[in-house]
């Protein structure tokens, strides 16, 4: 109890003074053979004020397409990379002639190093070697050619680097990716780069759909849940997931990182043992986390720090492998027609009424109060510890 308590405090105060972002993110992929080009891809996300978005490569049809645009970009190294840009020359030539040539034109933002390296479904012991030093190498990169200070390097994580998540405050990573853990969260405190997390509270209903309630998942209202140790309440199951990140980066004495969802979504359609993939499971969930996102909204564990979201996915990708729900978590298909709506115009209306595009968080308002008693109340226990153990020290 007393290391959560100190936790506790240690993440709370790490989380004031971090400014939000405006706009919803968007991951675009190009898994598919009959996609809009990218500069029709452009001009949708102009319509629908869409300003941040995310790549699975560094496409050069792409990087061009959005030069001098207002959409802030990310780009991604792939996995099969890493071992080649642990090589510090290397690294430089890669960023010579994948970033520096469209920047600053083109928006980019960041650079993600593989995807889900650490937590993915294939964890490869190499990969995973290799991770860091090609993170590194890159940023050093980077600073060699004066873009360390516009562009930040990280790396994706699949929610499966938890070795628990339930409740929040119980958050650990697992034991044997612990050295490389460590190493990664070294980096980002050193360059103040955000952890990024594929969460999918999907997965976890599909896996369970008999005990985890839908309306939760949904972010529909619901009796949510109260954390035992914290005693914050969770009101959907996307925000404990990251603050079950937030306290498994605690545990290994690192406060202050952001954290960041480079991925979540819902598929409109799946097959016959993918519980809850429907095309109107999809439409709520998203737009239950537009609403959210349009509120600034943050988690409960850090209330003030907008929590930033990249929704997967803009397309259905046709090219896709795997199970149906794989070709089919796009808000739009390939010919850039609606899926469904989610009400994304509402970015562009600022006149829109609260009642139109808002949804207030009931976890949210209850973590505003009881973040000011929790942390009057933990100041006295830590207080009250203090004074006992001064008393049984020896003169």
């Amino acid at each position: 109890m007393i290391r959560v308590a100190l936790l506790l405090f240690a993440i709370h105060f790490s989380g004031y003074g971090l400014l939000g972002v405006e706009s919803l993110g968007i991951n675009y992929g190009q898994v598919g053979n009959n996609l809009l080009p990218p500069d029709k891809v452009l001009d949708l996300l102009s319509s629908l004020r869409l300003t941040k978005a995310r790549i699975y490569d560094t496409n050069p049809q792409v990087l061009t397409a959005f030069a001098n645009s207002d959409v802030e970009l990310i780009v991604t190294i792939e996995n099969n990379m890493l071992g080649q840009l642990t090589d510090p020359e290397q690294a430089l030539q890669w960023v010579s002639t994948h970033i520096k040539p469209y920047f600053p034109k083109t928006k980019i933002t960041g650079i993600h190093v593989g995807n889900e390296i650490l937590g993915g479904d294939s964890s490869d012991p190499a990969l995973m070697t290799n991770l860091v030093p090609a993170m590194a190498s890159l940023q050093r990169a980077l600073a060699q050619l004066g873009l360390d200070s516009h562009i930040q390097v990280s790396s994706p994580c699949s929610l499966g680097v938890l070795a628990e998540s339930y409740p929040p405050s119980g958050g650990s990573f697992k034991g044997e990716l612990s050295g490389v853990m460590y190493q990664l969260l070294q980096f980002l405190a050193s360059t103040r780069a955000p952890f990024w997390i594929n969460a999918y509270p999907y997965f976890a209903y599909k896996d369970d759909p008999s005990s985890i309630s839908l309306d939760y998942v949904l972010f529909n209202p619901n009796q949510g849940m109260v954390d035992p140790y914290t005693k914050l309440r969770y009101d959907n199951m996307l925000y404990a997931q990251v603050d079950a990140v937030i306290f498994a980066m605690a545990r290994m004495g690192f406060q202050g990182i952001e954290v960041r969802v480079s991925e979540t979504g819902w598929p409109s359609k799946g097959d016959a043992n993918e519980a809850g993939a429907t095309l109107q499971n999809a439409a709520i969930y998203n737009r239950n986390l537009l609403r959210r996102q349009l509120q600034n909204e943050g988690t409960p564990l850090r209330p003030s720090t907008r929590l930033e979201v990249y929704v997967f996915a803009l397309f259905n990708e046709d090219m896709k492998p795997g199970p149906t729900s794989e070709r089919n978590y796009g808000l739009f298909q390939p010919d850039g027609r609606m899926t469904y709506n989610v009400g994304l115009s509402a970015l562009s209306n600022h006149k829109a009424t609260s009642a139109t595009i808002s949804l207030t968080s009931s976890a949210t308002k209850v973590a505003n109060k009881e973040n000011q008693s929790l942390v009057y109340w933990m100041f006295v226990y830590l207080l009250t510890f203090q004074v006992l153990f001064m008393r049984r020290r020896p003169f």
